[in-house]
């Protein structure tokens, strides 16, 4: 049996941290930002880690051989 790839768009949005959780960008950050307060402009800059029933999935399904 072939082994599987990894699926394209996924290596682009997520990451496996040292521990095995996903590491994703946060979203509402590209444009309209002038209508955003700060408190919401500051929630959302960084990097997160994705819950454990979502890591799973994208685990299992997208980042076969992460």
């Amino acid at each position: 049996m072939p082994k599987m790839k990894t699926h394209s768009s996924a290596k682009k949005r997520f990451r496996l941290t040292a521990s095995g959780k996903v590491r994703y960008n946060s979203a509402y950050r590209r444009h309209r930002l002038l209508t955003k307060t700060k408190a919401a402009k500051e929630r959302n800059q960084g990097t997160k880690i994705m819950c454990d029933a979502d890591a799973t999935k994208v685990k299992r399904y997208f980042l076969v051989n992460g």
